[in-house]
């Protein structure tokens, strides 16, 4: 919960960056994440953005913006991208495929670690590369827990359906089948956050002929059993007892 100060503009401005820990929002979001007015939660949006505090994204939802790291420094380094290394290397080795992790970014993800095997075929993911929100297993992972409303657009475009999103909630993980790039198969599960919500996903992606026409079989429970490492060792959930979120 956010301090109060005797400055109430402060207060308030720091309780929309804190709201966006949670992921990048749209203006109703940060109504709703803030307890702000509209017009409020817009004007102090608008005003962190004029000082590089908050950007907007292609969708027009804000997030943390590139001054943010300037002033952070070097020195402290995101939780998931720091704890992401040997758990990638570990997954890698344990499937002998690819492995990425992906944050969302509006209507693209990004990726933002990886660890490839070391010879023959690979699905190479380079990191910071941008891929679509329409397809593959990652895009599955990073929209099933939004509220519907919120995808209702991507899903117009998308190779995926709202059944499809549904059967992954249920399952605890995505797969896809040549639905990104021919050839290629891959299967993913969620990072969850502090507050229930999926910051990112980790994915394991090869040749079909290696994956086959069903990942999930294969390394549903491994990318699984990963993905809720990782957001142990990032501090996002205590060590036993987590549950995934019921679907909203």
């Amino acid at each position: 919960m956010t301090q109060r100060s005797s400055v109430g503009v402060l207060d308030k401005a720091v309780t929309v960056l804190d709201c966006l820990t949670a992921g990048p929002a749209s203006l109703a979001e940060l109504v709703s994440r803030t307890g702000l007015s509209r017009p409020t939660a817009y004007r102090l949006a608008v005003a962190l953005e004029v000082h590089g505090l908050v950007e907007r994204d292609g969708d027009g939802r804000f997030g943390f913006g590139p001054r943010l790291l300037d002033l952070a420094g070097a020195g402290r380094a995101d939780p998931l991208e720091k704890a992401a290394g040997p758990i990638l290397d570990r997954l890698c080795g344990l499937t002998h495929e690819s492995v990425q992790l992906y944050r969302r970014a509006g209507s693209m993800r990004r990726c933002i670690a990886a660890a490839d095997r070391a010879s023959g075929l690979r699905d190479t993911v380079p990191v910071g590369a941008q891929l679509p929100m329409t397809a593959g297993s990652a895009a599955q992972i990073l929209l099933a827990w939004e509220p519907a409303a919120e995808v209702e657009g991507i899903l117009a475009e998308a190779r995926f359906s709202a059944a499809t999103l549904a059967g992954v909630r249920r399952r605890g993980w995505a797969a896809s089948v040549a639905e990104r790039e021919a050839g290629v198969a891959s299967v993913s599960a969620p990072v969850f956050g502090t507050d229930g919500r999926v910051v990112a996903a980790v994915s394991v992606s090869g040749p079909i002929d290696r994956l086959t026409r069903s990942p999930g079989k294969l390394f549903g429970d491994a990318v699984t059993a990963a993905a809720r490492e990782l957001s142990t060792a990032a501090e996002y959930v205590p060590s036993s007892g987590f549950e995934p979120p019921l679907p909203p």
